[in-house]
């Protein structure tokens, strides 16, 4: 399985960065993860959704530790990628 698309939609909150868009070899998508600034800095938190008793439940995610790194480093190096272009150079 292969990353073979990274979509990354910048917000400007305190905590979370991003909303990402992933792509597995050109036929599966995966929407909502998000760049969280957490307290050991960026992190990959997968799609999740509510529940009653006001709890969240990833709605998709890896089954093992070597996925959730690819995935994670895929998706943070084009956040810094995306924010560099964003960011204006000033002289």
């Amino acid at each position: 399985m292969e990353v073979t698309e990274v979509r990354v939609f910048p917000v400007d909150e305190e905590k979370l960065k991003a909303y990402v868009t992933i792509t597995f070899d050109d036929c599966f998508v995966v929407r909502d993860l998000k760049v969280i600034n957490g307290n050991n800095g960026l992190f990959v938190a997968m799609p999740s959704k509510k529940r009653k008793d006001g709890t969240f439940k990833d709605t998709a995610h890896p089954l093992n530790n070597e996925t959730r790194e690819i995935i994670e480093s895929k998706v943070l190096e084009e956040y810094r990628r995306e924010t560099e272009r964003a960011t204006p150079i000033r002289f």
